[in-house]
Parts: structure tokens; C-alpha cells; sequence
């Protein structure tokens, strides 16, 4: 199957993907998914050996990830191979690797080899704590991020100790942040004609995920802590129980603190000197949450949700997966699509969360098999069928079947 364009955005460059698990792909996904023709370099099973990192080829994570690519499976550790890999890096924009620091260069793929081959190549890494220093050997995990970052320290309720978010976030963001560095340097060799290596690593990003909570730190020297639920510095503003479930309310500013007050009917708490304004709120946090919950626990959640909404104050239920995809805005935001594989029957997975009015993204094919379009991929630089089964019997690549 030749390259079919989920998008037309970037229907012209070519991605040379070299990723596993999460924060690659992650990357990768977005320049797919934006018409990319991504060429997925995999192991040949039988050179992998056992499961491959990033779990089961079939199951929803991989599938989720791995949508609108074709897939070649190659031996880069075999001459063979890396002959096969220079010649695509010839013709490709992008190459994309998660490997520890060390692995690029003994497999000859670090920029300065990419870039003698191709000028115009960008070299994206993305590795746990960066490409040298004192960590820069040290497998990176997610989970070792969001601790080494701060982020668990900020996370969870004051006095029950670090906790994790639900989500690999220190994964997600560094991937997010080096597809947003492709495009630049993408962006930058319209001028200059000439290709770059980015960087960037789960550690990098998750400190950035700190924002305002790093600045309170590096400008005031002021340690965050945890604040469970609680706004750190916007007052009210939290989890409450209702009489069926439980709610978010978000009371930021003057203004909104007063229909806010008016909605539970304690004008006087507009006027109390503990509460009358934000430093007061924030001194007498506890007590005044512990007055709020007394309100709200009175009506159900929905009935808070109509209320407060029409009174112009933040408020939303706090739903569950499936609550979130069953909800009126998301189901007309049409954020679930469906995708059919071959293998698979129709799935749904989360779009991109940005439209574009006139090149939009679309889910154009399913994850690709092992080396499905292996094949097709080596034609594609001038090998003939007599070479590709020779390639094949030396089990330098593979094809699917």
C-alpha cells in the first residue's frame, strides 16, 4: 500500500521512525496524523526475540499509538541493514529515536552520519534525563520523571505522601514538545536549507509541566506542597461533595466570588472579614470549605452543575472514562472516531484535539502489521524483487506473513 495521507498538512515529508514504547510514538502519532509518510523501523521478529516493549501488537494501547503508518521490519544491527537505512535516510526529512544516548552512535545513526548522508535531515532524540551528563546513562521511566520533576510532590492530598498522575505525562509532553520541535526545525530549513538535531527528555518536560508552580520557586524561592484537590492559590476552588456524587467548582476573582456566594444563598460571606477577599480565603481555607461542603452536600450533583453554570460560576461533574465520552459536548465535538483494521474490526480513539478549517486530520489507515509494507518500502529506493528476497533470506527484513 503506498503512503495515503491521513492529512495534507504534511503530506510532503517523509518520518523515518525509530521509537518504542510511549514518548516516541507519541511524537511520531502527531506527524501521522498530520499526513506524514511514517515509516515505521522495527526488528524482524525473529531478530527481536520474545515481546517487543510497548506491549501487545493487537491491544489498544499499541493500536492507539501506532495508527496512519507503514511498517518496515530491518535488522539495523546487520550491515545489510544499516546499508538499507542509509538509503532511506537519503531521501527522508526526519529520523525519530528513543534509544539511550550511547545506542545512536553504535548503530551509526547519530546526526553527524545522518547528516554526511543528508544534509537536510532532522534528527529528533528524545531519552529520560538528556543526551550527556551524569544521568544520561540511567533508563528513563515515566513514573522516575514525575518524582525526579516535582510533580509527585504537588500531587495528592497534604500529609498521604508523593503520588503519581493517572497519566504517563512526563511520556506524553516530552513526545508533544519534540513534534513541536520537528516542525520548527522543519519551519527553520525553509530558510536555511540545511537540517539540525533536537533534544529533549522525559526530565526536561515535566519540569516545564511545572509552569507556575516551578516559577513560585525560581522567582520567590516559595516550595509548593500538596493541596490535594484544592487550587494552590485560587480560593475556592476544588472537589465537593454533592448529595449523589461529587463536583468541581472553580471561584476565581471578586466577581465570580460573589454569585458564587449569592447561588448558596451566604451573601454574608461576601462581606465576612475572613472571607471578604483573596488573601482571607486563602488563610481561612479549611473553614471555609468545610461551610461550602455543608451548602453543596444539600442538592445533587446535576442540580449544582445547572445552577452554577447559569450563574455564570465554573462548576462540572467529575466523570469517569466512560461518562466522558458518553457527554453531550464531547459527543458533538465528535472526539471519539472510528477506525477499522483488518485485524481488528472498527475501534474508536481519541482525534487530534485541534482542527484545522481547511486540512483537517483524519484516521486514514490502522496500525500496520510487522513488516507489512516491507517490500513495498525497499521498491520505493530502487530494490529489485532478486534483492529483496535475498534481504529477505538472510533475514536482515521481513515481511508480513
Amino acid at each position: 500500500m503506498p503512503h495515503h495521507p491521513a492529512a495534507a498538512v504534511l503530506d510532503h515529508v517523509k518520518v523515518l521512525d525509530l521509537t518504542r514504547v510511549r514518548s516516541g510514538p507519541t511524537c511520531v502519532r502527531q506527524l501521522a496524523d498530520w499526513g506524514a509518510d511514517v515509516i515505521k523501523v522495527e526488528m524482524p521478529p525473529a531478530v527481536e526475540g520474545g515481546a517487543a516493549l510497548g506491549g501487545s501488537r493487537h491491544g489498544s494501547d499499541f493500536q492507539n499509538l501506532h495508527r496512519n503508518k507503514r511498517s518496515l521490519a530491518l535488522d539495523l544491527k546487520a550491515e545489510a541493514g544499516k546499508e538499507v537505512f542509509r538509503k532511506l535516510v537519503a531521501n527522508a526529512d526526519v529520523v525519530v529515536e528513543n534509544y539511550r544516548p550511547d545506542v545512536k552512535n553504535r548503530l551509526g545513526i547519530d546526526y553527524e552520519s545522518l547528516a554526511a548522508i543528508n544534509p537536510r535531515i532532522i534528527l529528533a532524540s528524545i531519552s529520560g534525563f538528556g543526551q550527556d551528563g551524569p544521568y544520561a546513562k540511567r533508563p528513563g521511566f515515566d513514573q522516575i520523571a514525575q518524582g525526579m520533576g516535582g510533580l509527585m510532590s504537588i500531587t495528592g492530598a497534604p500529609g498521604e505522601g508523593p503520588m503519581r498522575v493517572g497519566i504517563p505525562i512526563a511520556d506524553l509532553t516530552a513526545g508533544l514538545f519534540a513534534a513541536q520541535g520537528i516542525l520548527l526545525a522543519l519551519l527553520e530549513r525553509d530558510k536555511s536549507g540545511k537540517g539540525q538535531w533536537l533534544q529533549t527528555s522525559l526530565l526536561e518536560a515535566q519540569i516545564f509541566m511545572l509552569d507556575f508552580q516551578s516559577a513560585r520557586w525560581l522567582v520567590d524561592e516559595d516550595v509548593p506542597g500538596q493541596a490535594g484537590n484544592n487550587h494552590p492559590t485560587s480560593i475556592p476552588t476544588g472537589v465537593f461533595a454533592t448529595s449523589d456524587g461529587h463536583i468541581n467548582i472553580a471561584v476565581a476573582g471578586q466577581e465570580i466570588w460573589g454569585r458564587f456566594c449569592r447561588i448558596l444563598s451566604h451573601e454574608e460571606w461576601m462581606t465576612d472579614p475572613e472571607f471578604e477577599d483573596a488573601p482571607g480565603r486563602s488563610e481561612n481555607r479549611d473553614r471555609l470549605n468545610r461551610l461550602i461542603g455543608e451548602a453543596i452536600a444539600t442538592d445533587t450533583s446535576a442540580g449544582w452543575v445547572e445552577k452554577f453554570n447559569a450563574a455564570g460560576v465554573p462548576c462540572g461533574p467529575i466523570n469517569d472514562i466512560g461518562q466522558v465520552f458518553d457527554d453531550p459536548q464531547v459527543q458533538h465535538l465528535g472526539i471519539a472516531q472510528p477506525l477499522t483494521s483488518p485485524a481488528l474490526g472498527e475501534m474508536r480513539f481519541a482525534r487530534q484535539p485541534v482542527s484545522l478549517s481547511r486540512t483537517p486530520s483524519s484516521f486514514a489507515v490502522a496500525p500496520p502489521e510487522v513488516g507489512e509494507h516491507t517490500a513495498e518500502i525497499l521498491g520505493d529506493i530502487g530494490y529489485d524483487a532478486e534483492q529483496i528476497a535475498a534481504l529477505q533470506d538472510s533475514g536482515v527484513v521481513a515481511s508480513e506473513g
